[in-house]
């Protein structure tokens, strides 16, 4: 009798798990634009878009494409923001989350109060992000000029 409610409950439970996930997945999806920091993805507008209005510009850039109803969305501060829509005559035809998060592809290490972040696409290299420590981010970007300077063709 125990493993008959067992499995009854386990069953009811799997069913709730499953009905629960496909929910969210919907949600997530009406819930806007996900993109990486210093990256940029490729969104359709809804119809009748001409004008955007980005909440706050320091999270996310926003360049409308007008010949194809299309709109270039740039991550450039972790965080998330709101963009409307609005049409020729000032009605709102759409709004949008945006929201701003780390690459897949990177590390971070937290060495006490200092953080560095890494690129890894296999293997790792050292990269310069949003909230690095300052001390780091000099170091890479003199390394970055370095590396620059000796590909650069010379004058003769």
């Amino acid at each position: 009798m125990r493993s008959t409610r067992f499995h009854g409950f386990l069953a009811l439970f799997i069913g709730a798990t499953i009905t629960a996930g496909g929910a969210t997945a919907r949600d997530v999806e009406r819930r806007g634009v996900f993109v990486d920091i210093d990256r940029a993805r490729v969104v359709r507008m809804p119809e009748g878009a001409q004008t955007l209005i980005v909440g706050n510009p320091l999270i996310a850039d926003v360049t409308m494409l007008k010949a194809n109803r299309l709109m270039v969305v740039t991550g450039k501060s972790f965080g998330s923001t709101n963009l409307i829509l609005l049409d020729p005559t000032g009605n709102q035809v759409g709004e949008e989350i945006i929201t701003v998060t780390q690459p897949m592809d990177k590390l971070v290490v937290l060495r006490g109060p200092r953080r560095e972040s890494y690129a890894c696409s296999p293997d790792c290299a050292p990269a310069v992000d949003l909230a690095d420590d300052k001390d780091y981010t000099a170091r890479v970007l003199e390394a970055v000029k370095q590396h620059e300077g000796s590909s650069a063709p010379t004058k003769r």
